[in-house]
């Protein structure tokens, strides 16, 4: 008695939508998976292709197994979306998206518009604006990165890069902002170059227009815009290492809060603004509730992380190894989770309402059913400048609040909210 493929029946309904499948006995397509959810209309699946999960949802123009099988589960694909080969789990790629064969893309992931990666890119809590291209063999996890204005002047990462995002002593409060949200998403900035077979140690902030050489390791924020960084290597030696000794504890923690509040920021961006674009496209409301769970994703990461790097400070053992007892250090693990409260929706819906109004009012004008990156990059100068005082005033506010949680570490006195000076 032959065998009946168990995907047979869902594969024949893909079919019957107009579904290019070259060889359909080769895909597993889960019990689970709505076919109403995948675009009959230019979606291609090459052999080898595995779809998974309830909440999939492929739009339109998508391809999937180009140069290699795809393994997708629970992922939100926008239209012309080209997922060449990999895995990829609990991610949203928007429109134009594209990653070539060995991708490893997982939760808390969103490209938008144009992003694009080449071969073996490994991504995990990372967002990328559109337009920003990443080379071939990088690790760039627990990161967000804007700039740029179209496909030709882009923000990009050479190949072989590294953001390093775990420390010796096992913490992920390492989150880096390349660019940043309230300028970012006005499409309008300098693009961000790093150099290939380079890294970046996390926490850190990086300013537009700025280019790192290749072989750069970045340490430290760099602020300004149109700089080129050249790093140097560690002087060579072999010094005492303390398990839990922390240090520069003050710029991880206000690293943390930025990050989380520009994390706030992009959230009432998708809410108020790109919604109205999603709502007009097929598949539109799937792709926007996965960008939304994903963006909710990324927040409880970055909580979860502080909290467990506040566990360890707060242990004897710990203060016995060398962690410092001076009262900032003390008073952040006692008050860690008050500190993530700061963090809820609700403490933001009611920040900026007025430039806000004022860059809605503008794009209602336009139109919500046209192309989004066009859309945005016609705005008035004035009305740009009022969309990203409403974002700069979200994020200036949960800073002010976390630093009424953590008095004595002074956060803030000396350094910049923004993303750029």
């Amino acid at each position: 008695m032959p065998l009946e493929p168990r995907s047979q029946k869902k594969v024949s309904m893909l079919l019957t939508k107009g579904v290019d499948i070259p060889n359909p006995l080769t895909l597993d397509i889960g019990d689970e998976v709505l076919v109403d959810q995948i675009s009959g209309k230019g979606v291609k699946i090459y052999p080898g292709c595995r779809i998974y999960g309830e909440e999939t949802a492929i739009s339109e123009g998508a391809i999937l197994g180009e140069e290699g099988p795809v393994t997708m589960d629970n992922c939100q694909l926008g239209p012309g979306v080209a997922l060449k080969g990999g895995y990829f789990h609990r991610a949203v790629f928007l429109e134009g998206a594209a990653l070539g064969m060995g991708a490893h893309v997982r939760e808390g992931s969103i490209l938008e518009e144009q992003a694009s990666c080449a071969h073996c890119v490994g991504l995990k809590q990372t967002i990328l604006f559109p337009f920003v291209t990443l080379g071939s063999l990088i690790n760039f996890c627990d990161c967000l990165m804007a700039g740029g204005t179209n496909r030709k002047n882009h923000s990009e990462v050479g190949s072989s890069y590294i953001h390093f995002n775990f420390t010796a002593n096992g913490d992920k409060t390492t989150p880096s902002l390349f660019g940043d949200v309230p300028r970012g998403v006005m499409l309008n900035q300098p693009p961000i170059f790093l150099g290939g077979q380079g890294g970046s140690v996390g926490p850190l902030r990086l300013g537009y227009g700025n280019v790192t050489a290749a072989g750069t390791i970045l340490r430290k924020d760099v602020l300004e815009t149109g700089r080129i960084i050249i790093g140097k290597t560690h002087r060579a030696g072999v010094v005492p290492f303390v398990q839990g000794m922390y240090t520069g504890m003050k710029r991880i923690i206000e690293n943390n809060i930025l990050y989380l509040g520009n994390l706030m920021a992009l959230e009432q961006w998708y809410n108020h603004v790109r919604k109205p674009f999603f709502e007009s496209r097929e598949m539109g409301n799937l792709v926007l509730n996965g960008a939304l769970y994903n963006l909710a994703l990324a927040k409880t990461e970055r909580k979860k992380r502080l909290v467990s790097m506040a566990e360890k400070l707060n242990h004897p053992s710990g203060k016995e190894e060398g962690v410092s007892s001076e009262s900032e250090k003390v008073e952040y693990p006692e008050r860690m989770h008050e500190l993530c409260k700061v963090f809820e929706p609700e403490n933001v819906n009611h920040i900026g309402l007025n430039p806000r109004d004022l860059l809605l009012e503008e794009i209602h004008k336009t139109g919500t059913d046209g192309n989004y990156v066009q859309v945005i990059q016609s705005l008035p100068p004035a009305i740009v400048a009022q969309g990203t005082a409403w974002l700069d005033q979200i994020i200036e506010e949960l800073c002010r609040k976390a630093s009424e949680v953590l008095p004595s570490m002074k956060l803030f006195k000396n350094s910049s909210t923004s993303g750029v000076e």
